[in-house]
């Protein structure tokens, strides 16, 4: 029973529609290209250029943020024009048109003009690129197809630093050299996106919107959605940034040239199980599935809390990585289970926005309780957010039984 279950979520990567893979492609290229630079980038701001380390979490909060808000425009301007590819070329394009910055910027000022636009580019494409998957994709390979997607973008998160790293001995570390052969595959993406993916047209009886973010079509977007979001935002509480595992690494005695290999090992595991934990939901009821996950969640921050070793360190950043894999593919394609079609652009803008400006929040709580309390306050509390988001998991599941119970056709 088992080797057949394996059977079928594999022989279901055959059914998912080509442009699916393609924007999976995409997304891989560009994180491979973004990923080279970001991890060499805050190295080369201090060292090179001689910029503070202020200024570098300046840089960083500022793009993050910009990154968030745009999402909820652009995935609302996609709704208005019954068009998202446009804007998923306009944001892809973007971010390949920063590239060439950072090799050849004399200054922190222009770094810090390139991070922003690229973080603009990647607000312009991410809520339009994932209502596009909802549109092309057969409601029940949704699951599937959101995993493979994040499957394929999670590769390039670990694929851009090994490259880096790769590069940069090549080089005998000529951080400009390296910059420049990131600009291949982001313009490879771009090319890929153009070429390979055709927009399914517009369905005829589709509802045209005005007002996208207007009060009454974000009442449209009806409560399964907005008991989504609550669980998404609530959750995110406990999601703080991956720096936290790099510090508890170090912590407990992982020498400073080894510490890439967190993210290597999170990443991984994140990669490998986001495609099968959705084609999993496409079977099964999804809510079971994002259960699941929370709870790799709350056994990570118990292992990250009370291990002092290597290898008990280890296991918690793989259990991270576990829970990343079964809820990030699955809260996306919920969203676009519960969003009426002609508005799924601002249902993924909203959802990107509310769940970011909580994982903000979330990292500067994290911050604050490990400076009051230690590395056992801040991932017990990520424990206690998760168990809240589980009962808010569990309401949500009795209020709107139809949540996750197994996707709709449109």
């Amino acid at each position: 029973m088992a080797n057949e279950n394996k059977q079928s979520r594999f022989s279901r990567l055959a059914e998912i529609p080509q442009p699916v893979w393609a924007l999976g492609f995409v997304s891989l290229l560009m994180d491979s290209s973004s990923e080279i630079i970001h991890a060499l980038l805050p190295v080369y701001l201090v060292q090179v250029l001689g910029a503070s380390m202020v200024t570098v979490g300046l840089i960083e909060g500022v793009a993050e943020a910009t990154a968030s808000i745009t999402k909820v425009f652009s995935g609302a301007i996609s709704d208005w024009l019954g068009k998202r590819k446009l804007l998923a070329v306009i944001g892809y394009g973007l971010a390949a048109l920063t590239k060439p910055i950072f090799p050849l910027a004399p200054s922190v000022g222009w770094l810090f003009a390139a991070r922003f636009i690229d973080r603009i580019g990647k607000g312009i494409r991410g809520a339009p690129r994932d209502a596009l998957i909802a549109d092309i994709t057969p409601a029940h390979l949704r699951g599937a197809s959101f995993g493979l997607r994040q499957s394929l973008d999670t590769a390039g998160a670990f694929v851009g630093p090994a490259l880096a790293i790769a590069l940069m001995w090549l080089t005998a570390n000529q951080f400009q050299a390296v910059f420049w052969v990131a600009v291949i595959p982001a313009f490879l993406s771009v090319a890929l996106l153009v070429v390979a993916i055709d927009e399914p047209e517009r369905p005829s009886g589709l509802r045209k919107v005005q007002s996208p973010l207007s009060i009454v079509e974000l009442r449209h977007l009806g409560l399964a959605y907005w008991f989504v979001v609550g669980v998404a935002v609530i959750f995110s509480l406990a999601r703080f940034s991956e720096a936290f595992l790099i510090l508890r690494a170090q912590a407990v005695g992982l020498p400073v040239m080894l510490v890439p290999l967190v993210l290597v090992l999170m990443n991984l595991v994140y990669a490998f199980a986001a495609y099968p934990a959705g084609a999993w939901s496409d079977r099964v009821n999804r809510i079971t599935i994002l259960g699941a996950g929370f709870a790799f969640l709350v056994a990570a921050d118990l292992a990250l809390a009370l291990t002092n070793s290597l290898g008990g360190v280890a296991a918690g950043v793989a259990l991270w990585g576990l829970h990343l894999g079964f809820t990030q593919g699955l809260l996306a394609t919920l969203v676009a289970d519960t969003a009426p079609p002609e508005l799924r652009g601002t249902a993924f803008g909203m959802f990107n926005l509310l769940s970011g400006l909580s994982l903000l929040l979330a990292s500067l709580l994290a911050g604050l309780l490990w400076e009051r309390i230690g590395p056992q306050g801040t991932f017990l509390a990520g424990a206690g957010f998760t168990a809240i988001a589980f009962a808010g998991l569990a309401a949500a599941r009795r209020i709107a039984p139809n949540i996750g119970a197994g996707a709709k056709s449109d």
